[in-house]
């Protein structure tokens, strides 16, 4: 719900817009006008797009594991059960207004970053994916991560604490992924069922799958690019002073 928010003598105040009015919480509304004054979005963390993408990062070290132990078949069908939380918390949230966040337009690749990242790297303790490439994606993925911490940071409204740092609660921006960004995790994704099933339908070695790789390598430093080329377009601020 959108709200208005400010401090008065160390105390917050609140106003919730109305359709014809602001009504106030706390104190007067003559305070307002002589007060600075923050607009942000506080909303429900709990809708079932996050919910799913929560699960799928749940899912990601169970993933891992199973890979490590050459367990390839269960792996298969884990890593379907997590396709299929990633194409239904989109399809919510595109479908279902009161389902979509500004939490969720982080959560979402957030999780595919970490599902993406572990299953790599358990690929490649397998000898399934080249270290090489491995590396260009974890890299890519770590900018990419610190750059979405340094967006909350610049964002968020003083006081700048720990608390409202991580609460979901505080919604300060929002963020769109360009489109050849979602092109890659498309590519990286296909890699990785291509990868996981290679062992069990004995295709390890095929030169399908090593252009395979050069396509995702080329995938990941071109997203990594659309990133630093369009910058601040790829994010949405909420909050305004």
């Amino acid at each position: 719900m959108p709200c208005l928010f400010y401090i008065h003598d160390n105390c917050p105040v609140f106003y919730i817009y109305g359709i014809n009015s602001l009504v106030p919480l706390f104190h007067s509304l003559t305070d307002f006008f002589f007060l600075n004054v923050l607009i942000f979005q506080y909303e429900n963390p709990w809708t079932i797009p996050n919910i799913l993408s929560l699960a799928r990062i749940g899912l990601s070290p169970v993933l891992g594991y199973l890979i490590v132990e050459e367990n390839f078949n269960i792996a298969l069908g884990v890593f379907a059960l997590a396709g299929i939380t990633d194409l239904l918390d989109g399809f919510i949230a595109r479908n279902w207004a009161s389902q979509k966040s500004a939490l969720g337009s982080a959560l979402d690749p957030l999780a595919d970053k970490i599902l993406i990242s572990v299953l790599y790297v358990s690929l490649t303790c397998a000898s399934l994916i080249p270290v090489p490439l491995t590396t260009l994606i974890i890299l890519r993925d770590i900018v990419l991560i610190a750059a979405v911490f340094y967006v909350r940071y610049k964002t968020l409204s003083p006081p700048r604490t720990l608390s409202r740092y991580f609460n979901p609660c505080y919604a300060t921006a929002q963020l769109k992924p360009t489109f050849i960004s979602k092109m890659n995790t498309a590519v990286q994704l296909i890699l990785v069922a291509a990868s996981l099933a290679a062992p069990v339908f004995d295709y390890v070695d095929s030169i399908y799958l090593q252009t395979l790789w050069c396509i995702t390598a080329f995938t990941t430093a071109a997203s990594a690019y659309s990133y630093y080329h369009y910058g601040r377009k790829t994010v949405q601020v909420i909050n305004n002073k």
